[in-house]
């Protein structure tokens, strides 16, 4: 920061000679009011640099006959240190450390200007300030450091185009400088030119050209009879100004410092920006030069510095250009493929989705860059409350949970998704973060069963797969899904695999706590879903044996009728030979009673025998560890 600000400093010392006088009569002063302040910043300046020479003085560096393997021994010895230094960098910023422009301005140039001295003062501060070569080139070895110690000079895209932007700003402030001084010189040098060339009864005396002498009797008198401002008057075209006119024909040289240094700004600004193509530059060969300088250097910082800036604000948008790029190149596969429309639908939503949670950056390849503790404290504090929110592990310790927690990866679903179907291998356990799914089962297809539940944030699916890693020999062969799961919105959810769950089964076996056995019973939907049967069936068999039990008194109480007639018929003959259509109906009602009663007890046991029975779920091991053989 020192040396970007002592960079903007020095220029300003090209803005301390200006025009004097009155509306006629000219002469060439020194700002003093700038030059103090000038002063006062550019000593600041000096200070950090002697403070930089100090601390390198003291800075420790690596032996380069260490650098065979590893990071190299590192020398403190201060001789060492001070003998490296003095030999490579020390005098270049010695150079630049030195006070010279202060030096000059405040000692040097009063102390040679005489009564008969013209304006090349102005030339020794231009050669004096060539210090502007060493601090510039302090620039790159500190940016050079601070990309080797961090990775990069800005920590963000927009400070980067801002820092080049900064830099190409400053190119623009010494160019406008510059062209102040060089307007001012070649405003004194028409001056100089007629002031020889001009007579008159009143001598012309390039001391005359100094304001200290503006008072002086004889300048008095030459000024009311010269010439010489007339003919350096930029509107008669008696001398070629070339690039400078536009500073002398508007007043620039003589106006107050913030108006002439902003339209110099401007000016530099503008000549980088167009690699100097609208100068109409003189035959003199220094205007010349500097216009070819112009070129060189607006084409060089432009390719350089607004490249650069270009690149850092590309880089804000390049997750956003890969995306599209990838969403055309998947529109372009789904035509090629003749995809119907409805899956194309479906396709172009999920890339949304995931571009809308991830925004582009694949969360598994930064994770896996890291090293193994790093990467398990962030996955922690990623997941560990989520985690928690699950009531089966909210059970566990935090040793297991770390490993489940290391093991969970991201895993996104849109509306309508099938995360598994009933009958196909389970993969994965999942915990829901966000969003419902529906979970439904026909039993194995059985006709006439259906039962659906909705998962939402704090449920998981996938148990099949916990009862299966818990065996003591487990298959290779995956467990199949009893289940249906599907999305009802965008889910938002961590996945466990197959093999990530095998490797934290082997700890779930030190835990022989009947209170996990019990909220895996209670939260396990599969459990749920045996209970709700378990329950209806035992309803069902309690109401057909109470049918039966009031059809069995139905009938005990129609046989008992039908005894007690068989047993006074004889007594009766008279009351039947009266009405023995009587009779003959109550038999009848009888028998019916007997047949429909024998009837529903064989229904029962049929519809008991054809009654599908749901098979209880496989419950994982929570006893102690098994013993292998």
């Amino acid at each position: 920061m020192s040396c970007l600000v002592a960079l903007f400093v020095d220029p300003l010392y090209f803005y301390l000679p200006m025009l004097g006088g009155n509306t006629n009569t000219f002469c060439v002063k020194t700002d003093l009011r700038l030059r103090i302040v000038v002063t006062c910043f550019r000593t600041i300046a000096d200070i950090f640099y002697l403070l930089h020479v100090i601390i390198k003085f003291r800075t420790a560096y690596v032996a380069p006959s260490s650098r065979v393997f590893g990071r190299g021994e590192l020398v403190m010895d201060p001789k060492k240190i001070a003998h490296r230094y003095i030999r490579s960098d020390f005098f270049i910023d010695l150079i630049a450390t030195l006070p010279l422009p202060q030096i000059v301005i405040w000692f040097i140039i009063p102390a040679t200007r005489r009564t008969q001295t013209d304006h090349n003062n102005n030339a020794l501060a231009l050669i004096v300030l060539l210090q502007y070569v060493p601090r510039l080139y302090l620039i790159f070895p500190l940016s050079l450091q601070i990309i080797k110690a961090t990775g990069v000079v800005t920590k963000t895209a927009w400070a980067g185009a801002a820092y080049n932007l900064l830099l190409y700003m400053l190119a623009s402030h010494v160019l406008g400088a510059a062209w102040y001084l060089l307007s001012i010189d070649r405003y004194t040098s028409c001056w100089k030119s007629f002031c020889k060339k001009e007579v008159s009864s009143t001598k012309c005396s390039l001391s005359y050209l100094d304001c200290d002498n503006f008072n002086s009797k004889g300048y008095q008198t030459w000024a009311h009879s010269t010439k010489v401002f007339e003919n350096c008057n930029p509107a008669n075209n008696n001398f070629k100004y070339g690039i400078f006119e536009s500073a002398v024909a508007k007043n620039a040289v003589s106006a107050n410092f913030i108006t002439k240094y902003f339209y110099c700004l401007w000016w530099g600004l503008q000549q980088l920006s167009s690699y100097g193509q609208n100068l109409s530059t003189s035959t003199f060969i220094g205007e010349t030069s500097f216009a070819i300088l112009i070129a060189i250097v607006g084409l060089v910082l432009f390719a350089h510095l607004i490249g650069n800036m270009q690149t850092y604000l590309q880089s804000i948008t390049v997750r956003l250009e890969e995306w599209r790029l990838k969403r055309r190149d998947t529109e372009e596969w789904m035509k090629h493929r003749q995809l119907p429309e409805d899956l194309r639908r479906r396709v172009r939503r999920f890339v949304q989705y995931k571009w809308l949670a991830t925004r582009g950056v694949d969360e598994e390849a930064i994770l896996h860059g890291l090293p193994a503790d790093l990467r398990r404290d962030i996955q922690r504090h990623l997941c560990l409350d989520l985690v928690r929110r699950v009531p089966f592990f909210s059970q566990m310790d935090d040793q297991l949970l770390d490993a489940i927690c290391e093991r969970l990866v991201s895993s996104l679903s849109t509306a309508g998704t099938y995360i598994v179907r009933e009958g196909d291998p389970v993969t994965e356990m999942l915990f829901i973060i966000r969003g419902a799914l529906d979970s439904s089962t026909t039993n194995g297809g059985r006709t006439g069963f259906f039962n659906s539940i909705t998962l939402r944030p704090g449920d998981f699916c996938g148990e099949e797969l916990l009862a299966w890693a818990l065996l003591p020999k487990s298959t290779v062969n995956l467990p199949s899904s009893t289940r249906t799961v599907k999305a009802l919105t965008e889910v938002e959810a961590f996945a466990l695999r197959a093999e990530d769950l095998k490797f934290v089964a082997n700890q779930f076996r030190r835990l022989h706590s009947k209170k996990l056995q019990h909220t895996f019973r209670f939260y396990s939907h599969h459990w749920r879903t045996w209970a709700a049967c378990f329950i209806q069936a035992a309803w069902r068999r309690h109401k057909r044996r109470m049918t039966a039990k009031d059809l069995s008194l139905r009938e005990s109480f129609a046989l008992d009728e039908k005894v007690a007639y068989e047993t006074g018929e004889g007594e009766e003959d008279l009351s039947v030979g009266s009405n023995p259509s009587q009779a003959k109906m109550n038999l009848g009602v009888t028998l019916l009673a007997s047949r429909f009663a024998a009837n529903t007890r064989r229904g029962a046991q049929k519809i008991k025998d054809e009654m599908p029975k749901l098979r209880k779920p496989d419950e994982p091991d929570f006893s102690t560890e098994h013993e292998y053989e």
